[in-house]
C-alpha cells in the first residue's frame, strides 16, 4: 500500500525519541459496529509496523509479532485478518507492546520510537477505516522491564530482566483500565523520517507452536557471585556508537572502589574476558597471568582486600571491538560495598559506582575504509596502571575522568552468575521434577536447600528458536535466572562466550505465567533459582518454535544410516536458521549474512521449495548502498562490513533464483543493483589487472592467506564468475551492451589471474600478493577448488586443479569449515566425483553425529585443536551455512537436476556411492514434487522408480556400469 493510502499517523511515547531498551506499552478501545446478519461479505484488516518490534494482542489474545527487519528507510509492515477477533456491536480492545532497542544491531538500523497501527473494514461499498494510532492511545513505559540489562551480544540487543512485582502481567487483557496511562504523542503520518516509506511484508507470516523438553537433564544446590555486573564499554568509551555496530578500538580503564569492614578474602572474577579486561590493578598492584585461573576468556584472581577503601582499576582498551562489554564478579562471604572513586560533586546525576579514565584515544574502524592506528604504547594511557594506587592518584588524569552512567551498568550479570560457580553439588533427580518437561497439569516441586541456590538443566532435545515461555507458582521476589546454551557432555558445557543468552524473571505472589517476546536459540536451558523462601511449583517450560512457514517436502532415506542422520540434521538447521530471512544461526547472532544465504537457499530449494524468503533476501541486500557502493555482507545492518566474495555470492544468488523459478521479471529488477556494485569493484582493478581491494577478504576459518588488504586469489576468481553471471542477467535483462562488457571484463581479469597467480613451480594458484607485491608461501585446496569452479584454471591446469580434488599435496592448507566444502561438493561434482562427496560427508558430518549433533555445527570437530579449549569442538552448534548435505544428497544421490528454467525439465541420474538402495523426495519449485527411490539389484543392475507431475518433463538416465529397470509414474 502507497504512502497515501494510510490515515494512520506514527506516535510514541516520553520525550526520548530512541531510548536505550525501553518497552512500551500503547493501548486503545474502540466499537466496532454490528454485523449485517449472515450475507456481510465485509472483511477486517489490520495493518501495523513499528520501530523496533512488536507483539500485538486483540481483546487479549495474543495476534502476532513483528516487523520483518527492515531498512530503515523502508519500513516493513504487517497485515492481518482480525475480523473473527473482534466483537460486533461491543467496545473492543486493542494492545501492542513495543520493544525499542536504542542501539543498532547486525539486523536493525537505529530509527527511533514508533507505533503505526490501523484498522480498515473492506467491502463492497469500499473500505472504512475504523481504527488509527493518533494522539487518544494510552502508553506506558513496561515498568516490569529493566532497561540496564546488557546486551546478549554486538549482533543483537539486549538481554531480558523482568520483575513480575512492578508491572500487572495483564495489561494487554480486553478489561484493563490504562486511565492512568499517559496520551500518545503524535510523531506525524506515514512518510515521515526515518520511515520514509512503508511496504507490506513481502513473505509469509511465521509458523509458531509449542515445543516442551525432553527430559531435565541435572539437578544441583549451587552458589556462586554475591555481586555481578555487565558494563557497555562500548558506549562509554566512544561517542555515538549506539547508531552504529561498526568496530571500534579505544584506549581507556575503569575504575571503581570496593570497600570492606575488615580485611576479607574475596575471588575477583570475569567470566567472559575476551573484550575489555586487557589488565586489572588493585590498589596499584597489577595482577600476574598466574594470579587468574580459567579457561579462557574466563579469569578469576583470589585477591585480598584491605580494611576500608581498596582501588580496582581495569584496562578495558581494546583493539577492533563489537560488542565491548565489560563482566565482572565478585564472591565474598563478608559484604562488599562498591562505590564512585570520585567525589559526589564530580559525580554526573546518574552516576554508577565506576568511573572512566579515558578515551585516551578511540576510533571507528571498517574494514573497507582506511583506519587511522591507535598506539597502544602512548605513555600517557600506558602509565595510568603504573602511576595510580588510589584515589588520590586520580587527580593526575582529572581530565579524563567521568563518571559512568548507571543506564550503562547492568544490575545483574546472569551469564556471569550461570556460568562460574563457587560451589556446586550435584543432587538426584527426583522423578516428579520431571513433570516440569510434561504437558499435563502437574507441576514439578523445585527442591530449596538453605543457603544454596537451587539449579536445573533442561535438555530439549534438539536446537530450537523462538520464545522462552513458563509457568510456576512461587513467593514473591523469588529469582528466576534463565541461561541458554547449545551444547554439553556429561563433563563439560560449553558456555556461550560472546552471547549473553540469559532471562531474570523476579516472581510475584502465586500462579503467573510468562512468554518473552525476545527470540531465543539454544538446545539446553540452565535455569537457577535464587532467594526462594519456599519450594516453587513449575508447571511447565517450553519453547514457543517460531520459523518461516514450510512444509517438510523433501526426504532422503537410504541404506546407510549415518547417511540419513546427516541429512536430518541437515534439514533441522536449515529449517530453524528460517526466520523473517536466513540467518546464520539461531543463537549467538540471528543475522542474514549475504553470502550464507546463497547457499542456504540452495539448501532449502530441495528441502522446502519455497521461493518468497529467496527473493526477498536477495531484494533487501542493495538497500546497503547508501553505506557503501560495494554491498555489505550482512543487511540490514549498522555494521558497514564487506567480504568481497559475499558481494559476488549475492549476484550468483540472484541468477541461481532465476533458473529456479523462471522468474524473469526479477532478473530485470536486480540485474541494475548487480550492474552498479560491479562497477564500483571493478574501479578496484590494479594496473595488472587483478582486483586488489581493502575488505574483509574472507573464504573459510581455515589458515588461508587471504590478507584484508591485496590481491586475494579465490575473490579475483568468483569475481571471473560473476562478472559472467551479470552477462548472463544483462542478456534476460535485453543489455547487450552491458552483457558484452561484463564478458570482456570477465576475460581480461581471467587472463590477468592465469599471468600473475599461478605457480609453475608449485603447479598450483597462489593464495595472494600481499600489498607489498610479497608473494603467498600459502597454497590450499580452497583456492584451487574455487580456480577449478569458477572455469579460470582452463586446459592442462584445469586436468592439475581435478587431480587436486582428490588428492591435493599434504602441504596445502586443507578446508576448515563445511561452507567452504559446499563448493568443494560443487567442484567435484562438476567432475563426476559423487562418491568422493559422499565420503566427504560421512567423514566430517559424521563426526558431528558422534558427538550428538541435533544440528550442523559452524566448524568441524578438527579445529578445535587450535582453541584455547580443546572441548570446545566448534563455535555455533547450528549454521546454516553447514547444511550442504541437504542439497547434495538430495543433487547427486538421488540424482535430481533441474535441466530447464522453473524445473520444467528434470534429470533423474542415480549415483550409488556405496549404497544399496536410496529413496526421497525433491520439491519442484512450484510444480509440485519428485519422488525417487532406486535399489541394486545383484552386481550390476538398478532399478529407478520416478512419480512425478504431468507437467514437468523427466528424462531417466541409468549410471554407468547398470543395466537399468525404468519404473516411471506421472500424476496430473
Amino acid at each position: 500500500m502507497l504512502n497515501q493510502d494510510w490515515k494512520a499517523n506514527w506516535i510514541w511515547g516520553g520525550e526520548i525519541e530512541s531510548p536505550r531498551n525501553e518497552w512500551r506499552c500503547f493501548r486503545k478501545s474502540f466499537d466496532v459496529a454490528p454485523h449485517g446478519g449472515s450475507t456481510d461479505q465485509t472483511s477486517k484488516t489490520l495493518r501495523i509496523s513499528a520501530d523496533s518490534r512488536y507483539v500485538l494482542y486483540i481483546n487479549g489474545e495474543q495476534v502476532g509479532r513483528g516487523p520483518v527487519r527492515s531498512w530503515t528507510v523502508e519500513q516493513f509492515y504487517d497485515v492481518y485478518d482480525v475480523g473473527h477477533l473482534l466483537i460486533p456491536g461491543q467496545t473492543n480492545s486493542i494492545a501492542v507492546l513495543v520493544l525499542h532497542f536504542g542501539v543498532s544491531t547486525f539486523y536493525y538500523e537505529r530509527g527511533r520510537g514508533g507505533l503505526l497501527v490501523q484498522l480498515d473494514q473492506i467491502g463492497a461499498e469500499g473500505t472504512e477505516t475504523i481504527l488509527t494510532t493518533d494522539a487518544t492511545w494510552h502508553t506506558a513505559i513496561h515498568a516490569g522491564n529493566h532497561t540496564r540489562s546488557s546486551r546478549m551480544s554486538c549482533q543483537q540487543g539486549f538481554t531480558e530482566y523482568i520483575d513480575a512485582t512492578l508491572w500487572d502481567g495483564d495489561w494487554a487483557s480486553e478489561a484493563y483500565d490504562a486511565a492512568g496511562w499517559e496520551n500518545a504523542g503524535l510523531i506525524g503520518p506515514v512518510g515521515t523520517g526515518p520511515w520514509t516509506t512503508v511496504k507490506e511484508r513481502d513473505i509469509p507470516l511465521l509458523a509458531e507452536a509449542p515445543v516442551y523438553p525432553s527430559r531435565v537433564l541435572m539437578l544441583s544446590s549451587v552458589k556462586s557471585f554475591t555481586y555481578s555486573t555487565a558494563i557497555d564499554m562500548r558506549n562509554v568509551m566512544v561517542e555515538g556508537s549506539e547508531n552504529h555496530a561498526n568496530f571500534v578500538s579505544f584506549t581507556g580503564y575503569v575504575a571503581t572502589i570496593l570497600s570492606v569492614q575488615q580485611e576479607t578474602e574475596i575471588v575477583l572474577g570475569f567470566p567472559s574476558a575476551g573484550e575489555c579486561t586487557t589488565a586489572v590493578s588493585l590498589n596499584g598492584v597489577v595482577l600476574e597471568e598466574a594470579a587468574f585461573t580459567g579457561v579462557l576468556p574466563e579469569r578469576y584472581a583470589a585477591v585480598t582486600l584491605h580494611k576500608g577503601d581498596n582501588l580496582l582499576l581495569i584496562d578495558v582498551s581494546g583493539l577492533r571491538i563489537h560488542t565491548g562489554k565489560l563482566h565482572l564478579g565478585i564472591y565474598s562471604d563478608s559484604d562488599v560495598v562498591l562505590r564512585s572513586p570520585i567525589t559526589a560533586e564530580q559525580q554526573s546525576p546518574q552516576a554508577s559506582a565506576f568511573i572512566a579514565i579515558g578515551p585516551f584515544d578511540s576510533v571507528v574502524d571498517l574494514d573497507h575504509q582506511e583506519t587511522r592506528a591507535i598506539d597502544f604504547e602512548d605513555p600517557q594511557y600506558k602509565g595510568v596502571l603504573n602511576k595510580v594506587s588510589g584515589p588520590a592518584d586520580l587527580a593526575l588524569y582529572s581530565s579524563y575522568i567521568r563518571s559512568i552512567d548507571e543506564s550503562l551498568v547492568s544490575e545483574v550479570d546472569v551469564f556471569g552468575l550461570s556460568v562460574w560457580k563457587k560451589e556446586s553439588n550435584p543432587r538426584v533427580i527426583p522423578a516428579a521434577l520431571q513433570n516440569i518437561v510434561i504437558p499435563n497439569a502437574l507441576p514439578g516441586i523445585v527442591p530449596v536447600y538453605p543457603g544454596l541456590d537451587t539449579e536445573l538443566i533442561i535438555d530439549f532435545g534438539k536446537e530450537l528458536t523462538g520464545y522462552l515461555t513458563f509457568e510456576l507458582e512461587a513467593a514473591a521476589g523469588t529469582i528466576l535466572d534463565f541461561y541458554g546454551f547449545e551444547y554439553m557432555t556429561a563433563d563439560y558445557r560449553q558456555d556461550t562466550f560472546g552471547l549473553d543468552n540469559s532471562l531474570r524473571y523476579v516472581c510475584q505472589e502465586g500462579r503467573q505465567r510468562y512468554v518473552s517476546p525476545i527470540r531465543r536459540g539454544l538446545r539446553y536451558l540452565m535455569l537457577t533459582i535464587r532467594d526462594a523462601s519456599q519450594p516453587v511449583k513449575l508447571f511447565n517450560v517450553h519453547f514457543l518454535s517460531n520459523h518461516y512457514p514450510v512444509a517438510e517436502i523433501g526426504k532422503f532415506h537410504s541404506s546407510d544410516p549415518l547417511l540419513n542422520d546427516i541429512w536430518e540434521i541437515s534439514r533441522h538447521t536449515t529449517k530453524v536458521c528460517m526466520e523473517d530471512t536466513f540467518v546464520d544461526c539461531p543463537a549467538y547472532e540471528q543475522v542474514f549474512w549475504v553470502g550464507d544465504s546463497r547457499n542456504e537457499a540452495l539448501v532449502s530449494n530441495y528441502l522446502f521449495g519455497v521461493n518468497e524468503i529467496v527473493k526477498r533476501c536477495l531484494r533487501l541486500v542493495p538497500g546497503s548502498k547508501e553505506q557503501t557502493p560495494l554491498y555489505m555482507n550482512q543487511v540490514p545492518s549498522g555494521w558497514s562490513s564487506v567480504i568481497p566474495n559475499w558481494t559476488f555470492f549475492w549476484a550468483i544468488a540472484c541468477r541461481e533464483y532465476v533458473e529456479q523459478t523462471a522468474d524473469l521479471d526479477f532478473a530485470k529488477e536486480m540485474y541494475p543493483h548487480i550492474r552498479f556494485t560491479l562497477e564500483h569493484y571493478l574501479k578496484e582493478i590494479d594496473q595488472d589487472g587483478l582486483l586488489a581491494i581493502k575488505g574483509w577478504n574472507l573464504l573459510d576459518w581455515s589458515p588461508i592467506d587471504q590478507p584484508n588488504e591485496g590481491i586475494v586469489t579465490h575473490q579475483n576468481c568468483f569475481l571471473v564468475k560473476t562478472l559472467r553471471v551479470a552477462a548472463e542477467m544483462g542478456a534476460l535483462s535485453g543489455d547487450a551492451e552491458g552483457q558484452l562488457y561484463f564478458i570482456e571484463e570477465a576475460d581480461k581479469l581471467q587472463t590477468a589471474i592465469n599471468k600473475f597467480l599461478w605457480s609453475e613451480e608449485q603447479s598450483a594458484y597462489l593464495d595472494c600478493i600481499h600489498v607489498d607485491g610479497r608473494k603467498s608461501d600459502n597454497f590450499s585446496v580452497q583456492t584451487q577448488v574455487v580456480a577449478y569452479l569458477t572455469g579460470v584454471a582452463q586446459g592442462e591446469r584445469r586436468n592439475v586443479m581435478e587431480s587436486y580434488l582428490t588428492d591435493a599435496p599434504a602441504h596445502f592448507v586443507q578446508i576448515g569449515s563445511p561452507f567452504m566444502s559446499f563448493f568443494y561438493y560443487e567442484a567435484l561434482s562438476e567432475a563426476g566425483h559423487v562418491s568422493t562427496i559422499v565420503d566427504d560427508i560421512r567423514q566430517n558430518f559424521g563426526q558431528m553425529i558422534d558427538n550428538d549433533a541435533t544440528t550442523c555445527w559452524e566448524m568441524y570437530p578438527n579445529f578445535a585443536e587450535n582453541r584455547p579449549n580443546p572441548d570446545m569442538l566448534t563455535r555455533s552448534h547450528c549454521h546454516a551455512w553447514s547444511a550442504a548435505p541437504g542439497y547434495f544428497l538430495g543433487r547427486e544421490v538421488l540424482g535430481v537436476r533441474s535441466k530447464a528454467m522453473g524445473w520444467t525439465e528434470v534429470d533423474v541420474m542415480p549415483n550409488p556411492s556405496g549404497l544399496t538402495w536410496a529413496r526421497g523426495s525433491v520439491p519442484l519449485s512450484e510444480a509440485g514434487q519428485i519422488d525417487v527411490a532406486w535399489k541394486l539389484i545383484g552386481e550390476n543392475k538398478i532399478e529407478i522408480s520416478v512419480q512425478s507431475p504431468e507437467s514437468v518433463k523427466v528424462n531417466i538416465i541409468v549410471p554407468n556400469g547398470y543395466e537399468g529397470i525404468i519404473r516411471e509414474k506421472k500424476f496430473i
